[in-house]
């Protein structure tokens, strides 16, 4: 998120960061378990946005703070430029092993759950009916990345703008408006045309497009740009907060307020059939539509425009947030197996009510648990060794020497205490 007006010390975590990005993988698992009742609870409840196109911001942040310290001139001049591009594209690969871990995961969870429950239904849903029907085209598609599971599905395009992530810094670094102008040029390209990379052996294009998603990560970047220079990337200003905050109320009385949300809708449908592009009359996600990109910058402007929210994100009931936001992809990719797994299990018990209730707390306070875990191994790997004792000897026997005269012959001095 961009600066509040309170000061960074160098070394120091911004807790926001952490905070949302926790709040935004426990709000992931929540709408990965359909038919909790916590489900509506979580972002996509109110407004047009869910806590994917969060996840994409706060992840776009974490790489401008993160990796532009090597992309500066200096740091290039003296070290040159494959030592920056190496880190970024090091956690590109390892979010692509990631999904494929991930998706053989899932394939495994169904099949199994498919024969312990006798639930042959299983085997077609989340896209596997190409896997089990298809299988040689289906096993070339998941290594290209072609051919994606749901639910296991948001990792690929993250990896991709990890991929072009090194160019974006050093363009944002010279000019933030170039980028971000670049990137709204990308998006509107990929909208009104329909451009994605392509699905095999389906049919159709990537659910997370990245030609347009992208748009929503290098918002994030230019802000983490920012960040590291102490500035903000868009000014806090009164008019802006009061716009952000009064179409935030607009899309929530749009879903919610009778007779509202269809005389809005309807007057969307009426533009697109005068030839507005649906990329702006729509609510569509893999295209990141404009009431979709609309109502998450005006939420990320509103909360980074708040003194309040950083302070309520260094408390410590926000902890646990933190703790997960700070171990972002074990406790994304271990929820991901935990929410496969639920969905699994209350399929083949029937959708009891009772599991509704108990499984998603359940997978929370277990991704809770994994992140301590990892955060204890960390402290672990920091905690320096302690000096291995040396070995007594035995005294030596005494022996008398003739004095040596000072300045002599084999005279050294004594070494001072400070060398």
């Amino acid at each position: 998120m961009p600066r509040s007006d309170t000061p960074r010390l160098p070394g120091t975590r911004d807790p926001r960061l952490d905070a949302f990005r926790g709040a935004a993988l426990v709000m992931i698992f929540i709408d990965h378990v359909p038919g909790n009742p916590y489900e509506r609870f979580t972002l996509r409840n109110w407004g047009f946005s869910d806590a994917a196109e969060a996840f994409f911001v706060i992840s776009g942040v974490a790489v401008g703070l993160a990796y532009a310290g090597r992309f500066g001139a200096e740091a290039r001049a003296e070290h040159g430029l494959w030592p920056a591009v190496q880190p970024v594209w090091r956690r590109a690969w390892t979010l692509y092993q990631a999904q494929i871990l991930l998706t053989f995961w899932a394939i495994a969870i169904f099949a199994g759950g498919s024969l312990i429950f006798n639930l042959p239904e299983l085997l077609t849903t989340i896209n596997l009916r190409q896997v089990f029907e298809n299988t040689e085209a289906a096993l070339l598609g998941i290594p290209l990345l072609t051919h994606q599971l749901g639910y296991v599905n948001i990792l690929p395009a993250y990896a991709v703008l990890m991929l072009a992530a090194p160019a974006a810094i050093l363009i944002g670094l010279w000019s933030p408006r170039l980028l971000l102008g670049l990137s709204l040029a990308l998006w509107l390209a990929a909208g009104i045309w329909y451009l994605n990379l392509p699905n095999y052996p389906n049919p159709g294009g990537w659910f997370f497009n990245p030609l347009s998603w992208q748009l929503i990560f290098m918002v994030g970047l230019a802000t983490g740009l920012s960040m590291r220079k102490g500035e903000r990337l868009v000014p806090r200003h009164p008019a802006l907060i009061a716009l952000a905050a009064g179409f935030l109320v607009l899309v929530l009385a749009w879903r919610y307020l009778p007779g509202l949300g269809e005389v809005l809708n309807h007057q969307m449908a009426r533009a697109q059939r005068l030839g507005a592009p649906p990329l702006f009359t729509a609510h569509d996600k893999t295209y990141v539509s404009l009431p979709r990109l609309l109502h998450i910058l005006a939420l990320v402007y509103l909360l980074a425009s708040l003194a309040s929210v950083r302070v309520l994100c260094g408390q410590a009931w926000a902890a646990p947030l933190r703790l997960m936001g700070r171990h972002g992809l074990l406790v994304f990719a271990s929820g991901t197996v935990l929410s496969l797994f639920f969905q699994v299990l209350m399929a083949g018990y029937g959708n009891p009510a009772w599991m509704a209730w108990l499984l998603p707390p359940l997978g929370i306070a277990l991704s809770i648990a994994i992140a301590a875990l990892a955060e204890r191994q960390k402290a672990l790997k920091r905690r320096p060794a302690a000096p291995a004792a040396a070995p007594v000897a035995a005294p030596a026997p005494f022996v008398a020497k003739a004095p040596v005269p000072a300045n002599g012959p084999g005279w050294s001095p004594l070494p001072h205490p400070a060398e």
